[in-house]
């Protein structure tokens, strides 16, 4: 089977994005970041599928980072998150154009899978590169993920979650 060189112009593909969680609770605020997101965009079908290894993020501390992965995420059982779904928009960008679009879909994590909408915003920086900027909040009920009552004031219950990415064709 053969394609042609444009069978597949309209796929943007990332493997070094970025997501940062920010977790706002009363005594305590902190950061952690990842440079590992994967996932692409085919503006064709209108659809995307990112993923992370939750053991790749980091908030600066060792030992909370351990606590997180071990006690909250998992990640032994549950390494990774994803979101997969479609863009609401049809997207037709020019070199410096932007769009606001929804992405709608389903978001995994913790062996807990749930329809969500995002909100984001895709920039065409030249013909092959594409640049995806979005926040969602993540309530960690929602998906199973325990906050004890003792650390109630050092882990919020909702999560904020940017994602800053270029993707490249």
């Amino acid at each position: 089977m053969t394609f042609s060189k444009d069978a597949f112009a309209q796929v943007y593909k990332t493997e070094g994005g970025n997501v940062e969680f920010l977790s706002k609770a009363p005594l305590n605020e902190f950061t952690g970041v990842s440079d590992k997101l994967n996932g692409l965009i085919d503006l064709e079908k209108n659809t995307f599928d990112f993923f992370i290894d939750l053991n790749t993020l980091k908030t600066g501390i060792g030992l909370r980072d351990r606590h997180m992965r071990e006690n909250y995420l998992e990640t032994k059982k549950y390494p990774f998150a994803e979101f997969v779904g479609e863009i609401k928009e049809t997207v037709k960008l020019e070199k410096g154009q932007s769009k606001t679009v929804t992405a709608k879909g389903k978001f995994k994590i913790h062996g807990v899978e749930r329809s969500i909408e995002v909100p984001g915003k895709l920039t065409a920086i030249s013909d092959n590169e594409l640049k995806l900027e979005a926040k969602f909040t993540v309530k960690l009920s929602d998906y199973k993920i325990e906050v004890p009552k003792v650390v109630f004031y050092e882990l919020a219950e909702e999560q904020e979650v940017t994602i800053n990415t270029t993707l490249k064709k």
